[in-house]
């Protein structure tokens, strides 16, 4: 196909002139892999962007959408609905831990940030305790890039420029500790006292009458894969619970089976009072996002009159008739393949692989829980997070797709993978790894 002008497009979360002097283009998609203009395959090492669990042009998912178009291609749920929307939140709300049962419904993670914010200011000034405005996120947290999740995320290079724009948050530690945990398989068996700071240090400083919800990924992933102790998410469920603190999880990343169950929250066992989700919920086929929000806190904001809005928020698109039929199709395909048992059975070998890079020249750490890992690299002296960027290239160019946040390496294979595909992705990591390009070359 003829390539368009590259001007135009101010790509996201790129480095745009780096990019457009050197593009690396796709232009289809099937199963694990894409293909470029040139005919060349590239495994798709991070299932799109931790979202096409189910591989790209899932038959399933396609004819739901085009059924889709032929009949209703928009309509808005501003006061008039479809049935589309109100069919996937109660197939989303009988797949989510018990307790959490009401469902809104947007366009991506970050709007389900904000969303969550939004509501959780709502409960509190509900219960005539408008007061409650402070969030508590953690460092090395991405919770999107509405300004309240860029508040209440823990990214310094998100936060840096808009600083004057933030909401009132303060931060948790990251639970990530490089002295004792570089090669840990899996959940670090000891750390859940980091948790304790919530109580000892912000709930001290701040009071509890003044904090409106602590909002945490239950695996950090933008970060690279950055897995709690064991005992850690109980443990700030029970600090939450003492002192009447909204818990909120962030599983953008984590949810509809990347860690073998539908939602992290199962997969660790702990009921948050909100759930955020996106990404794998339409199988990346369709922008959808959402928030699962428990009876309690839902329950509280409807009041005042009826024929009033009861919360003056939502967009344009939440929920589409079209990212509509995306989910319901995936959770079809989810449930029907059994995807999260696939999860499961495959994170013993894919844990032994990407640990088997530890001795690769560089790799300072492995991290791994469910299908997702980061290997990090020591950085270049002066340079943070250009080693991993030119890794993830020379990656590319061998034929997978990963990415780089910093100089970690993130691998995420979609759900779909089998041991020959993981072993396959993990030596053209190493191939890479092993032959850096020049900037690379004598560093530790």
């Amino acid at each position: 196909m003829n390539m368009p002008a590259l001007d135009a497009f101010w790509m996201p979360f790129t480095p745009n002139r780096e990019f457009k002097a050197a593009p690396r283009m796709v232009v289809s998609a099937e199963g694990l892999s894409y293909r470029t203009a040139d005919g060349r395959e590239v495994l798709d090492g991070t299932s799109g962007l931790w979202c096409v669990g189910a591989g790209h042009r899932h038959p399933r998912i396609a004819e739901a959408m085009k059924r889709q178009i032929d009949t209703l291609d928009f309509a808005s749920n501003f006061q008039v609905g479809h049935p589309g929307a109100f069919a996937l939140a109660e197939r989303i709300a009988a797949l989510a831990p018990p307790g959490l049962d009401r469902v809104f419904l947007v366009n991506s993670g970050s709007e389900a940030c904000d969303t969550a914010m939004k509501i959780a200011l709502a409960y509190w000034r509900s219960r005539g305790e408008g007061q409650r405005n402070l969030f508590v996120g953690r460092e090395r947290g991405f919770h999107g890039v509405g300004f309240g999740g860029i508040s209440v995320g823990g990214m310094t290079n998100n936060r840096r420029a808009f600083g004057g724009a933030m909401l009132r948050a303060d931060h948790l530690r990251s639970t990530w500790d490089a002295q004792t945990q570089a090669f840990v398989r899996g959940q670090p068996a000891e750390g859940a006292a980091m948790a304790d700071e919530l109580e000892t240090r912000i709930v001290a400083l701040h009071d509890a009458s003044n904090i409106a919800a602590v909002i945490v990924e239950p695996v950090a992933g933008s970060t690279g894969v950055l897995v709690p102790p064991v005992g850690y998410l109980q443990r700030l469920r029970e600090i939450c619970d003492r002192h009447g603190l909204l818990l909120v999880f962030d599983e953008v990343i984590t949810g509809f089976g990347r860690l073998g169950a539908m939602f992290a929250a199962q997969a660790f066992g702990v009921v948050p009072d909100m759930i955020l989700f996106a990404k794998t919920v339409s199988n990346g086929a369709a922008p959808l996002g959402g928030v699962i929000v428990s009876r309690k806190v839902h329950d509280s904001v409807m009041h005042g009159p009826p024929h009033l809005a009861e919360l003056m928020h939502g967009y344009t698109c939440s929920g589409h008739p079209l990212a509509c039929a995306a989910a319901l199709a995936t959770i079809d395909v989810l449930q029907e393949e059994d995807l999260p048992a696939r999860v499961r059975e495959l994170s013993p070998h894919f844990e032994a692989a990407v640990h088997s890079l530890a001795d690769a020249p560089g790799v300072v750490s492995v991290r791994n829980i469910g299908l997702a890992a980061g290997i990090e690299l020591a950085p270049l002296p002066g340079e943070p997070g250009r080693r991993g960027a030119e890794v993830q290239a020379a990656v590319f160019d061998r034929g997978m797709l990963t990415r780089a946040p910093g100089d970690t390496l993130v691998l995420a294979p979609p759900f779909i993978s089998t041991r020959s595909d993981i072993d396959r992705m993990v030596e053209l990591l190493r191939a890479a790894i092993n032959d850096p390009p020049p900037s690379s070359r004598g560093a530790p």
